[in-house]
């Protein structure tokens, strides 16, 4: 709609530096050391429980970082994710399923989070428009 915002870059920014940094790091360690190996079951099984589990866990945990940086109420990031999540979710899939396929097939699991968060770059970019769209109304009948 407008012209580039360098505050919601660093907003973005900030939830990567604060929240997915951490949080990524501790989640795909535990990950790591639960489900060792590259077989293909484990691969499959880490993929599941990375998209299952942790995929609506980050979801939420970005519309309410982003509700709160952007000064809004318990209903506004309740509105959210009811309207959004499942986008959020579902465009996860498109992403993630493949991505980690790779990362827990190929990637050393030192190098895991770095891979990750090259393609959470561009991951962002959907996330940014969606955390920052409107949300629609509900009309009453």
């Amino acid at each position: 709609d407008s012209a580039y915002d360098p505050i919601r870059t660093l907003k973005l920014a900030s939830f990567g530096f604060f929240v997915h940094g951490t949080t990524g790091h501790y989640f795909y360690g535990f990950l790591d050391s639960k489900l060792p190996g590259t077989k293909p079951v484990t691969v499959a099984t880490k993929v599941a429980i990375d998209q299952v589990v942790w995929n609506p866990i980050f979801g939420c945990a970005f519309f309410g970082y982003n509700n709160i940086v952007n000064g809004g109420s318990m209903d506004d990031y309740k509105k959210k994710v009811s309207q959004d999540l499942k986008t959020a979710v579902m465009g996860s899939w498109a992403v993630w399923v493949p991505a980690h396929t790779i990362n827990f097939a190929f990637i050393p699991p030192a190098q895991r989070l770095l891979y990750i968060n090259t393609i959470q770059i561009g991951y962002n970019v959907f996330l940014s428009f969606l955390g920052n769209k409107k949300v629609e109304e509900k009309k009453e009948e």
